[in-house]
């Protein structure tokens, strides 16, 4: 392109000042976002609080910036880092020279390939085959489910406890069973599922098992005494680890890792019957970045083994007494026995109303007071046995910095909405329940609406996606619709609400 050429559509304005006024604009546009450093969203982000590493990260990006990482024959640096990154998880998860694998853009790419990994090695026809799973299993096999044609077994987890029972999966097994899945730990409330016996009846029954570690993977290991969960117990044949978590590495890698080449390898497209170039692929994705890829793998050279074990002492400093601190605060309760640095709250029922706590409405008094909670609906299970509403905290490294003012937020914000009734959905919307309930409504009627009238439902319920109403977006009733409506329901609501966000 020639100096004419560029004044043709800049018109008297030079790239470098066009560039400057769109960088300004960005960075006016990341004002409005949730504080991604510091430890104030204690979910979705994963702070190490080392600066360094992010520049170690942003550094690695900007040399691979044009790299495709499509074929590796061709861009050769992206197989070094990508063996030497799948190597070292490899090491720490006790895995030996049959445990193989790849890197992929994020846990929910590692639960689909593994579920296709396993659903191709049993060779069953599209449409046919199940997969048994705990009703804590992350919502990313739900989607594999749905991609892959398989029936899903969800398999109760005890309410106390949130672990599911490793009969109980053995019970749910059928003769098309191509897969179990297990968590390590489960993200809703961080407990750690029974693998040895899991894995024990995978073995017995020839039956591939995969284990969840999206959120432990970089942290388990360096956690303390646990029982064995990793490729240490036989019977396990795959395990996802997400570097983009706890690995401190930019969105998004994960490490998908099988035992054995011939269950790696049916995690793998290709294709050479069509006229252009030959197609391999071991992800979903064809041309792919690099950038996150060069970060985890960057990331972990630097730290090693000795580094993450040292980040995971902080994290769990701060994780043991934010777990106290709940214990000691009237109307709220850990559930279950967390494993990791990651828990979740509930109202505690053993104490009268007047002192109970609702959760969601403790997340928002704790938003007010700058930090991000996030809410999780109650929900009811295969058995009829109900599971609470909870609100999860995502502990880092960088928690144990703020933990004294965290501390205070809880304690404050629990005072707050002490006795308050529980969060309900908007009223627009809990007059749509009660029409459920009373049978004027199905959930037929709501599929066949098109997208315009579910749209105008949710403007009428105060959910406008383009934010003419004028007020901030109340996440307690919205969990509280979920509660109240049918999922499918729901469900339909928030994809049409996110839909809208970005909608020219």
């Amino acid at each position: 392109m020639t100096a004419g050429d560029t004044n043709s559509f800049l018109g008297n304005t030079s790239i470098e000042q066009r560039s400057a006024e769109v960088l300004e604009r960005l960075r006016s546009l990341r004002e409005q976002d949730a504080p991604t450093h510091g430890g104030r969203v204690l979910s979705y982000v994963y702070d190490s609080g080392l600066a360094a590493l992010d520049q170690l990260a942003t550094d690695a990006a900007q040399l691979v910036q044009p790299v495709n990482g499509l074929d590796p024959t061709v861009f050769p640096s992206t197989a070094v880092m990508e063996r030497e990154l799948v190597g070292f998880v490899r090491g720490f998860l006790h895995g030996d020279g049959d445990v193989i694998g790849n890197v992929t853009s994020g846990g929910t790419e590692s639960c689909v390939l593994a579920v296709k990994a396993a659903r191709d090695l049993r060779g069953l026809p599209p449409g046919e085959g199940s997969i048994v799973l705990p009703t804590t299993a992350h919502a990313a096999f739900h989607k594999a489910a749905h991609l892959l044609g398989l029936e899903l077994i969800l398999v109760a987890v005890d309410p106390n406890s949130g672990r599911v029972r490793a009969a109980d999966i053995g019970s749910a097994l059928r003769s098309d069973t191509v897969l179990i899945v297990a968590s390590a730990p489960s993200y809703p409330f961080a407990a750690l599922d029974p693998i040895v016996e899991i894995a024990e009846i995978a073995r017995t029954q020839s039956v591939p098992f995969h284990v969840d570690a999206c959120i432990g993977g970089f942290a388990l290991p360096w956690w303390g005494e646990l029982p064995a969960w990793d490729f240490q117990v036989p019977g396990v044949t795959s395990i996802s680890a997400d570097v983009h978590k706890y690995g401190y590495s930019p969105k998004g890698a994960s490490v998908l890792l099988y035992r054995g080449r011939d269950l790696h390898r049916k995690q793998y497209f290709g294709l050479t019957a069509w006229p252009g170039y030959p197609v391999v692929n071991p992800t979903l994705m064809g041309s792919k970045s690099v950038a996150a890829l060069a970060g985890a793998w960057s990331i972990t050279q630097v730290l090693g083994e000795s580094g993450y074990a040292d980040l995971v002492v902080r994290a769990h400093r701060a994780t043991a007494s934010l777990v106290d601190t709940i214990g000691g605060i009237d109307g709220l309760r850990v559930v279950g026995t967390p494993v990791g640095p990651l828990f979740a709250v509930a109202a505690d029922g053993g104490v009268p109303p007047d002192r109970q706590v609702d959760p969601h409405r403790w997340a928002t008094a704790v938003g007010v007071r700058g930090f991000v909670l996030q809410g999780q609906p109650a929900s009811t299970q295969p058995d009829g046995t109900a599971l609470p509403r909870t609100t999860h905290l995502t502990i880092t490294p960088v928690t144990d910095s703020v933990l004294t003012e965290l501390t205070t937020a809880l304690l404050l914000g629990a005072d707050d909405v002490r006795g308050l009734p529980a969060a309900g959905p908007p009223p627009a919307l809990a007059e749509l329940a009660g029409a459920f309930e009373r049978g004027d409504v199905s959930v037929d009627d709501v599929r066949a609406l098109p997208s315009e009238a579910v749209a105008a439902a949710l403007v009428s319920a105060g959910l406008d996606p383009k934010g003419t109403g004028g007020s901030p977006l109340d996440m307690a009733a919205v969990l509280a619709a979920v509660e109240s409506l049918p999922r499918e329901v729901t469900t339909r609501l928030l994809v049409e609400f996110l839909a809208g966000l970005v909608e020219p």
